[in-house]
């Protein structure tokens, strides 16, 4: 039997904002808080013939405890929010590189792995703590590829946001927790 309803004691936390924010280094201290094990799933694939993306990936692993665990999963975050016990904290780091990295599929194909995620995090037995970035706040891209990620990333954040007991916007070296600031909007339109 399947429980549809996630344990009282979990949280689904969402860390947003611009590009070398610290939105990272503020979800690692969350998770670090946690007490939990923290199992850190990136979803950025490595590419050794990119230096500066390997610069920026050994970046985030020396700021990492050396307890907690790495997973590298380009592709099948539901799988592992479906996976996490109430004894882990999943820190999933970025939504954006997610997106990138599914970003040839079709309208319809999008649709049903965002929402498989999204009814993941709704039932998730582990705490998730997510980073997502914010790429909405510039000109609207030239190019059809950047409109589509912009779009889908943006809605992906948002109804994320929506489901998340505690939102963080990172920027100008603060985090603010929108979720005691803000006012929550209705539900976004499916897109």
């Amino acid at each position: 039997m399947t429980n549809s309803q996630p344990p009282a004691s979990r949280q689904l936390i969402l860390v947003t904002g611009p590009a070398r924010s610290g939105k990272s280094e503020w979800a690692e201290t969350l998770a670090a808080g946690s007490g939990k094990q923290v199992i850190y799933v990136a979803t950025g694939r490595v590419d050794e013939t990119d230096l500066e993306w390997v610069r920026r990936l050994e970046q985030h692993q020396n700021r990492r405890p050396v307890d907690w665990t790495t997973l590298e999963v380009p592709i099948e975050l539901s799988a592992v929010v479906r996976a996490g016990k109430p004894s882990d904290c999943l820190l999933i780091d970025s939504l954006g590189t997610w997106t990138a990295n599914l970003l040839e599929q079709e309208a319809a194909v999008w649709a049903t792995v965002q929402q498989e995620l999204l009814a993941s995090l709704k039932s998730a037995a582990a705490d998730v703590i997510l980073v997502g970035e914010e790429t909405g706040w510039g000109v609207v891209p030239a190019y059809p590829a950047g409109r589509l990620f912009r779009d889908r990333l943006g809605t992906l954040v948002r109804q994320i946001g929506a489901i998340a007991d505690n939102v963080y916007l990172v920027t100008g070296g603060y985090a603010l927790d929108l979720s005691v600031l803000g006012t929550p909007l209705p539900p976004a339109a499916k897109n």
